[in-house]
């Protein structure tokens, strides 16, 4: 009808309104709708700083190993509270202007874990810098490339009072009186890190996890199964980051619980606070955050007791109800 193989006005016409057509409604219409969305009635704007450090993360490209997105499907349970919802992009995707769109976050490969819920899952700023100057320090394993350009190693005479030192192993030192102090770059991203945190649903609906917590086993009566809470587990999703696996610690960053008194004591109140309340001890350590939002008394309790049990460790196990009265106790010294 056409005559393509004749009358080539027609085939290229013909081509370009389906192009154009395709267009339209594959690329430009979805893109103007994706506009139309409002954020969720808790939800926070960047900071000054904040942004500065998403222009860092984009700079850097940041999204070529990480992505910012939870699927609505079981395995990504581990990177947030919640599948993602465009309101939550409503920051940081707004338009630079008529032309351009902005950079996107989302990301394609999983090389290094999601990001969406890191401010959450991974608070301290310490930890944050540490992991930027040099990722092996807190991370054994990791394949993360340093970003050394972002600090500068001066001797310790040299140190501003306003600087920000890393507490960064002699190990990984030129010289042992040095001191390794974060650029403003690097506090920038930092930020940003800490401020992607998924907002909760205002309906309540969104229940909070922390997944691989526990494994099923068969009971010997009836073939029923029972889930029970595993502390290893918990340990190594929560605690490993900044304690390692070996909970040796890292010198200079974060305290041993290997052989710790505080862990080994017989009252176990004040690790339970720890846990709860957090810690900071920056004149020998880095600043550790509470997990009394973050988990339950019994997950607290398997956490306290794979710790007393481990690396040699041989304290008393505790129980829920510990937990539930020393958090009870920490409840009333806030109010």
């Amino acid at each position: 009808m056409f005559d393509f193989h004749k009358n080539h006005r027609n085939l290229v016409v013909t081509a370009l309104v389906v192009f154009t057509t395709l267009s339209l409604g594959i690329a430009v219409l979805p893109a103007f709708q994706m506009q139309d969305y409002e954020p969720l009635p808790d939800q926070v704007g960047f900071t000054a700083n904040e942004a500065e450090g998403l222009r860092v993360y984009v700079a850097e490209n940041c999204m070529a190993c990480h992505t910012q997105q939870v699927r609505n499907i079981a395995m990504d349970e581990v990177w947030g509270d919640r599948p993602s919802l465009p309101s939550d992009y409503y920051y940081s995707k707004k338009r630079m202007d008529v032309w351009r769109q902005s950079p996107s976050l989302l990301g394609s490969e999983r090389t290094g874990p999601d990001l969406t819920n890191i401010g959450k899952r991974q608070p301290g700023k310490e930890w944050h810098l540490l992991h930027l100057y040099n990722p092996r320090t807190v991370v054994k394993a990791s394949i993360m490339p340093s970003y050394p350009w972002m600090f500068e190693e001066v001797d310790s005479v040299l140190v501003k009072d306003n600087d920000v030192i890393v507490p960064v192993p002699d190990s990984y030192l030129d010289k042992k009186s040095n001191k390794v102090i974060a650029t403003t770059e690097a506090l920038q991203l930092v930020a940003y890190l800490q401020s992607l945190k998924q907002t909760p649903m205002p309906d309540a609906s969104s229940i909070g996890f922390i997944p691989a917590l526990k494994k099923e086993e068969q009971s010997d009566g009836g073939g029923a199964s029972s889930a029970e809470l595993d502390g290893e587990s918990l340990y190594m999703q929560t605690c490993a980051a900044c304690h390692q696996q070996n909970g040796q610690g890292l010198k200079g960053a974060f305290p041993p619980l290997a052989g710790s008194s505080v862990v080994m004591d017989t009252d176990y109140d004040f690790m339970v606070k720890i846990i709860l309340q957090g810690y900071d001890a920056r004149s020998e350590y880095g600043q550790m955050p509470g997990f009394a939002e973050q988990l339950s008394d019994a997950e607290i309790s398997a956490i306290v007791n794979h710790e007393r049990s481990s690396w040699g460790n041989n304290a008393a196990p505790t129980t829920e109800s510990d937990i539930k009265r020393v958090r009870d106790f920490v409840m009333q010294l806030n109010q």
